[in-house]
């Protein structure tokens, strides 16, 4: 169909993180996002990204790729996907500026970057775009408006409608309605990330109060502000805390001070030099003379804020003079992490705040009476809910059914599905590869057998059996050697592995006596004795690892 469009979803449709959707009309594909997301409880594993393998089949007919804001499930795909492809970037100038900080660490260079300004429009190949701001938790997000054969379509970007914003910035309704007024919307693709909850999103203008009330409750202490280092507008408004209560500000992490810098660069964080003083400055610092802005509010290992409450920092020491603010909530998956961060800077004697207790953080996300408020304003005759775990996207479903829309008129889709967008309505064709990709910290490929081996050894450990045989005599050279880690407490080792090891020999001995010479079938027997005892004694199932030799 020469007037149809095809959409792609790559990542981001029923678990957040690794937003990646494609847009091909006439065997010409726009990409949308290329994020990441962050691993939970996979050991070895550094990040985890949307299955390229489509895109890079294709890389001959992208024209690029769209980034609609600076967060990490929007970019952090980004330098794995263009090691492989180039192609042109598109994003607003702060976008642009943290992706670039990106490439320049993989070391990636002659990409084409494209600076969108609000109410850009644009022809990329076929595609004509036009790009409408959008608040949200990190500066600069854009809102994509797709004029295509097929009509126009709309997809929101991650976005709230918030009437406040710290920086004045407002989602763009005002000319969302113009258009789809001057020309029917026929698609929406919108952020459900926050559709199961009622009511709206508290503006951000309203968190300031609350972290200046605090500065001042605790005037007479180090302030500690953990918060996202993109959240650029929560960072202005700690330091405007800092300065009414005449504290000087330390910014703590690398990806913090990066993006601070370049914040202040574009002049979207106003913060003067005088208020800002280096790491080192700290311990010439009165407590009540310091507020430190740094990484680590969700628990990340190796950020700034777990060092600290590991008191392994080279900076500082937490103590009882310390006030520490988690602004943030956890993400889901993170609660864990952040409860024992918390017990950490707590036994360190550092008093804690965090959004439990007060409004210091809130979200990027519209709630239910925005999201309809969007729903009222495109009025769109199709709908795909995006960006959210399988529930978010089955109650933004529900909620455009709720609001008049028939059922055939909304897909429910999920990494891999493809839809084609014809004169008839939506229709699922076919499904491309959803696989979630796991890269390590040098950029490797985990697979899923390397994971299932990592987590069994760390859960039940491992035993290591080495048997040397004599060929010619067929006997034991020497009693078998056994080695284990985290099977059985340390104190008890010695004398089970001197119970495996007379287990394997009575087992290969055996095996030995009736001729048998074949190391895979001498190595089974090995495995088979030591499993046999270990599971009737102990019914742990650790990791089995014979070693046989023939001398």
């Amino acid at each position: 169909m020469t007037n149809s469009v095809t959409l792609t979803f790559l990542g981001g449709l029923g678990r957040i993180g690794r937003n990646c959707a494609a847009l091909e009309i006439e065997n010409r594909i726009v990409l949308l996002d290329c994020g990441q997301m962050f691993p939970e409880d996979l050991p070895g594993v550094d990040a985890v990204l949307p299955d390229f393998s489509w895109i890079i089949e294709r890389s001959d007919q992208i024209e690029g790729c769209i980034i609609t804001h600076a967060h990490e499930d929007h970019i952090g795909g980004l330098p794995h996907l263009l090691k492989e492809i180039s192609i042109p970037i598109y994003g607003s100038k702060f976008t642009l500026g943290m992706i670039q900080a990106k490439l320049d660490y993989a070391g990636i260079r002659g990409i084409e970057k494209v600076e969108l300004k609000d109410h850009d429009r644009r022809q990329i190949g076929p595609f004509d775009c036009e790009f409408l701001p959008v608040t949200h938790s990190t500066p600069s997000g854009l809102m994509t408006v797709f004029d295509t054969p097929q009509g126009t379509i709309v997809h929101s970007s991650d976005f709230k409608l918030d009437p406040t914003p710290v920086d004045g910035r407002t989602t763009d309704l005002v000319r969302l309605r113009e258009i789809a007024e001057d020309r029917r919307i026929r698609l929406l693709l919108a952020d459900s990330t926050n559709a199961g909850s009622s009511g709206k999103t508290v503006s951000e203008s309203e968190i300031g109060p609350v972290l200046e009330e605090i500065f001042f409750h605790h005037q007479s202490q180090r302030i500690i502000v953990a918060a996202f280092s993109s959240h650029i507008h929560r960072i202005q408004q700690i330091a405007d805390a800092a300065k009414k209560t005449n504290r000087t500000l330390v910014v703590l992490g690398p990806s913090m001070q990066r993006n601070v810098t370049l914040a202040r660069e574009l002049g979207l964080l106003k913060i003067s030099d005088q208020m800002i003083a280096s790491p080192e400055d700290i311990e010439s610092l009165e407590p009540e003379e310091t507020c430190i802005v740094c990484t680590g509010s969700q628990g990340e290992p190796r950020a700034a804020l777990a060092l600290l409450a590991k008191n392994e920092h080279r900076h500082l020491d937490i103590g009882k003079n310390d006030t520490v603010i988690f602004s943030s909530h956890p993400i889901p998956g993170n609660e864990s992490a952040v409860s024992r961060l918390q017990n950490n800077l707590a036994f360190l004697g550092a008093r804690l705040v965090h959004s439990g207790q007060v409004q210091v953080h809130t979200s990027g996300h519209g709630k239910q009476e925005e999201l309809m408020e969007l729903h009222e304003t495109v009025n769109p005759e199709l709908f795909i809910p995006v960006h959210g775990e399988y529930t978010h996207l089955v109650d933004h479903y529900e909620l455009a059914i709720r609001r008049g829309m028939n059922e055939e008129k909304v897909a429910l889709c999920t990494d891999g599905d493809q839809v084609l967008l014809t004169d008839s309505g939506l229709k699922k064709i076919e499904r491309v590869s959803g696989k979630e990709i796991m890269i390590d910290e040098q950029g490797s490929r985990v697979s899923e057998e390397l994971l299932q081996e990592r987590q069994k050894l760390s859960g039940e450990g491992f035993i290591l059996i080495r048997v040397i045989v004599d060929e010619e005599a067929g006997v034991l050279l020497e009693e078998p050697v056994v080695e284990s880690r985290g099977w059985v407490e340390p104190s008890n080792r010695e004398e089970w592995l001197t119970e495996v090891s007379q287990s394997v020999t009575n087992a290969v001995e055996a095996v030995l006596a009736k001729g048998e010479r074949d190391l895979s079938k001498i190595s089974r027997q090995a495995r088979r004795a030591t499993g046999q005892l270990v599971s009737e004694r102990t019914g742990r199932r650790p990791t089995l690892i014979p070693v046989v030799e023939m001398r």
